[in-house]
């Protein structure tokens, strides 16, 4: 793998990004809290993006700086019901601004990553071993895959 590949790494995040900011953006306001047949509305996924981003961004942040570390999961579905997380009512702004905030920082975390660093492992408490490129992987296409989940 070289720095080229780095790169690319890097510029697919950066589309997924866009991809769901772009969704976001034809959502309309009415739809926000339309039921979905997979149980979770529009608003609720915007909410839940954020904060699966700001997991991810300190994720990826002990990936680079404490390799072996543990990565804690979380169970997105009681954070989606909790009332006081308030993913069925709050205005999604702040959300999208989390949302921005935490993928602008992981991606120039992305940019600065060396070869040899995505080897760094730790180990997730719900799917095992965690790499760097799992983490890539995984959150290059997260915001994608929650983007058709909008409409």
């Amino acid at each position: 793998m070289s720095n080229t590949e780095i790169t690319q790494y890097a510029n697919e995040y950066e589309a997924a990004t866009n991809i769901f900011l772009d969704a976001v953006k034809k959502l309309n306001p009415a739809d926000l809290d339309k039921p979905k047949s997979d149980g979770w509305n529009a608003r609720q996924v915007i909410h839940h993006l954020a904060d699966s981003e700001s997991q991810s961004c300190a994720r990826l942040k002990r990936l680079v700086a404490e390799p072996g570390t543990t990565i804690q999961g979380y169970d997105e579905n009681k954070w989606a019901q909790s009332s006081t997380l308030g993913y069925k009512e709050l205005p999604i702004e702040n959300s999208i601004a989390l949302f921005k905030a935490s993928r602008a920082a992981s991606l120039e975390i992305i940019k600065r990553l060396s070869v040899e660093q995505l080897s760094n492992a730790g180990v997730h408490t719900e799917s095992g071993a965690y790499d760097l490129k799992k983490w890539l992987t995984g959150y290059t296409n997260h915001p994608k895959d929650h983007a058709a989940q909008l409409f």
